[in-house]
């Protein structure tokens, strides 16, 4: 069922590892500063996809949009319509521990929500979505040898972007390291498909703080998480 009602690529046009932005603007700048060889293959909804060669391996970079229902659309075509193995998301998140802090590198290993994503599965319990473990370790690894400033532990994933009474604040008592909008759908779209996913993100405000970057700087400064995605990628 090739192209899909939001992504106009054909069969073949998309790399077997993926780098996803919210923000499609994101995913161009990675394609047109990191790629060569450049192809655009999705423009539909101004949901931009591209591939390219990075240091000679394929790969894919496309937006996805914010929040859980957008990001589980694009993510499950990918998946299962496109034969997709590795989703890597390079997002923005928000500082909810004190000790991190803005342009820190995030590694989501897992993702507590307040969603109710997981209901479709008709589990009798509750699913913890987690990071696949080998691009996890890998990722790390890229970042340990660059000497970057990282964490590594559990985010939150929120459907609430303005909340009316309950602050992300609430969760840092648990551990949790930051709070975004998409990795525990990626992660449980992932472990349906038996595919693999991780989340890396860059810290772009301070929660605990009231720190933040311009929406600018959100688009174009993130070059060490892209540049960490970029070569997990060419191990894939």
């Amino acid at each position: 069922m090739l192209p899909t009602a939001h992504n106009a690529a054909k069969e073949g046009e998309i790399a077997k590892t993926v780098l996803m932005a919210g923000d499609p603007l994101r995913a161009k700048f990675i394609a047109e500063n990191y790629l060569q060889d450049i192809h655009c293959y999705n423009s539909v909804r101004g949901m931009l996809g591209y591939t390219g060669l990075y240091k000679g391996k394929r790969i894919s970079v496309q937006g996805h949009g914010m929040g859980m229902p957008s990001l589980g659309i694009y993510t499950y075509e990918l998946y299962n319509f496109y034969n997709v193995e590795n989703i890597i998301r390079v997002g923005s998140a928000g500082a909810i521990k004190e000790d991190v802090k803005l342009m820190d590198i995030v590694f989501a290993m897992g993702a507590s929500t307040d969603s109710n994503y997981a209901n479709q599965y008709q589990l009798k319990g509750t699913f913890s979505p987690t990071a696949t473990y080998h691009l996890l370790e890998k990722a790390v690894a890229v970042a340990k040898e660059k000497n970057h400033k990282y964490h590594v532990g559990n985010v939150l994933t929120s459907d609430i972007f303005y909340g009316d009474s309950v602050s992300p604040l609430d969760w840092s008592k648990m551990g949790v390291l930051a709070v975004e909008m998409e990795a525990a759908a990626l992660y449980m779209n992932a472990a349906r498909a038996n595919k693999n996913a991780l989340c890396i993100l860059t810290i772009s405000d301070e929660v605990h703080s009231g720190r933040q970057l311009s929406s600018h700087d959100r688009q174009v400064s993130f070059t060490t998480m892209m540049e960490i995605a970029l070569e997990l990628a060419i191990e894939l």
